[in-house]
């Protein structure tokens, strides 16, 4: 199947349906707050970079976490039951990021989350429609995550922890917060075993589309979020 070109001239994305086998859709265009924003509308997310091409990719099938089908196994609500963490919301962002860039990744070497995404993402921040989550020990940030939140639904883009369970124990504070906003869904992109625990999984793109597509007519929750002593969240028109 071809992969598109996009111009950057030229606001717009070939249907995700276009995809190749692996997920990758097309190359090219910017990082725009308004390229972002239409992609993600579209279920299309940017991964990597390379000689300043953007490569956008729509896999199938499509991990989603429902929350409420959240699992939060014993281990992990020792760590609640004893506190050992506290959580904040949009009070880093640009950290949790360059945070996310550092982090190994397994077998992969570097990181896609380049200076250019560090500054996309920090755009759609400033409008209120990207966040991070922040897990703190004492005065450390030994944990986090960002993504976009768009309707009900939480377009999550990536993780890292500095200590054990940290990143699980953000996700899972997210999740539950974000049940009491009557989201429907978390999209978490790729099958990890890390988000699979948790209650990930795998959906077709078809079947992905039509929550897209119902997605449209929700409110989006703009401004700056954080959280209440419930470790619900609380939306400012701050941004």
């Amino acid at each position: 199947m071809p992969v598109f070109w996009l111009n950057e001239d030229e606001l717009a994305f070939p249907h995700p349906s276009l995809a190749d086998p692996g997920g990758l859709l097309a190359v090219g265009g910017d990082l725009s707050e308004d390229r972002l924003i239409l992609a993600y509308q579209n279920g299309i997310f940017p991964w990597f970079e390379e000689d300043g091409a953007y490569y956008w990719y729509a896999p199938d099938p499509r991990w989603v976490l429902f929350p409420q089908e959240l699992k939060v196994h014993k281990s992990m609500r020792s760590i609640f039951n004893q506190h050992k963490f506290h959580y904040s919301l949009d009070t880093c962002f640009e950290r949790v990021m360059r945070a996310c860039s550092s982090t190994p990744r397994g077998d992969h070497e570097g990181s896609w989350i380049s200076d250019s995404f560090i500054e996309g993402y920090s755009r759609l921040h400033h409008l209120g429609l990207a966040h991070s989550v922040e897990v703190w020990d004492g005065e450390n940030l030994v944990g986090g995550l960002y993504g976009i939140s768009l309707g009900k639904i939480f377009f999550g883009e990536s993780m890292f922890a500095h200590a054990r369970d940290a990143s699980k124990a953000g996700f899972i504070v997210l999740v539950r917060a974000l049940q009491q906003l009557n989201f429907v869904l978390v999209d978490c992109q790729q099958q990890t075993p890390h988000l699979e625990s948790l209650g990930a999984r795998g959906i077709s793109k078809e079947h992905f589309s039509e929550y897209l597509f119902q997605n449209q007519y929700a409110h989006t929750h703009i401004g700056k979020w954080k959280f209440n002593s419930a470790l619900h969240i609380e939306i400012s028109a701050e941004k």
